[in-house]
């Protein structure tokens, strides 16, 4: 018997990385398993029926049971399509991972509106898109008497919540964006019997993650385990899928084995004028009681792990490379 037995799940970008090992996972808990990706390149590009079909039919190969769909989730009745293909093919939705997304980086300056439309249409309207026509499923389902656990599983990235990187303003902005509307959702939803949370890898190696500084290579000895391979984000999604799962409204960091529940924006020290409006000058001095860190700091302090140790100095080199 598997976690996931009789629940039907939808997974976005299903076809390679972190997509594609939640998909086999939960279908080997014994979830049916919808399987998107229109099979598209790391920047969005071009498109690829079989993707999908491949990671399908490999499921159904090894006993279980899915079906592909191919619509992209940036597009509204495309989104509606692919909830559609879960209650067609299947008969009901209980889980819905948004994993799908596409990388265009670059430098503020050079960064284009394409590139940054493009880049926030997949992650960030794509997981509110299937999330909505899940959510509207799902509030039918719960008028007409059902009160079936459901999970909604976003996906955002370091990127985005503790570790921005150069030339990622439109990847940073989209995947921030989908850990806030996790909290909100899963505000929303909750009285539907509805729960959301939000999982942020760390360090895995994608495709749209090859080009990050320190990415290590597999492991040389076949068979090793290797902490930094898509699959071990898989084990946490299935967590969060079933249906004894009691969390909701979190975001979740996966980093190889560790799993760090992460707390948002929290507040820090507070400067007051009292009863008398602020000036400049008062709020100068005043000033100087917070406690404020340099983000060059923060970026070496997150860089060092996997890169070795790192100073302020040489992370400006490489920001400075990367943008003037």
């Amino acid at each position: 018997m598997g976690s996931l037995d009789g629940r039907v799940a939808v997974v976005t970008g299903a076809g390679r990385g972190i997509g594609r090992e939640e998909a086999r996972y939960l279908a080997g808990q014994g979830a049916a398993v919808v399987v998107n990706d229109p099979g598209v390149a790391p920047d969005g590009g071009g498109g690829d029926s079989s993707v999908a079909r491949q990671v399908a039919d490999e499921i159904v190969a090894a006993g279980g049971r899915a079906v592909a769909n191919t619509d992209s989730v940036a597009d509204w009745s495309g989104a509606a399509r692919v909830v559609a293909t879960a209650v067609r093919a299947f008969g009901d939705l209980h889980v819905v991972i948004n994993n799908a997304g596409i990388e265009r980086g670059g430098a503020l300056g050079r960064l284009s509106e394409a590139a940054f439309d493009d880049v926030v249409a997949v992650k960030l309207k794509g997981t509110f898109a299937i999330s909505h026509w899940a959510a509207t499923y799902f509030r039918e389902q719960h008028a007409a008497g059902a009160r079936a656990d459901r999970s909604i599983i976003n996906t955002a990235s370091g990127s985005g919540l503790l570790n921005p990187l150069p030339t990622q303003t439109n990847y940073a902005a989209a995947n921030a964006g989908v850990a806030a509307m996790t909290t909100v959702h899963a505000l929303e939803l909750g009285v539907l019997g509805v729960r959301v949370n939000c999982l942020s890898p760390s360090m895995i190696r994608t495709r749209l993650t090859a080009a990050v500084p320190g990415m290590p290579t597999a492991p040389a000895t076949p068979g090793a385990f290797d902490p930094n391979h898509p699959a071990v984000i898989a084990p946490v999604a299935a967590y969060l899928a079933a249906a004894d799962c009691p969390l909701t409204g979190q975001v979740l960091s996966v980093r190889a084995t560790a799993v760090t529940i992460n707390r948002g924006w929290s507040a820090g020290e507070t400067i007051s004028s009292g009863a008398e409006p602020w000036t400049v000058d008062r709020l100068a001095i005043a000033a100087r009681e917070l406690t404020v860190t340099d983000p060059y700091e923060d970026l070496a302090a997150s860089l060092s792990g996997a890169l070795g140790p790192m100073d302020t100095a040489q992370v400006r080199a490489l920001v400075a490379a990367q943008v003037v």
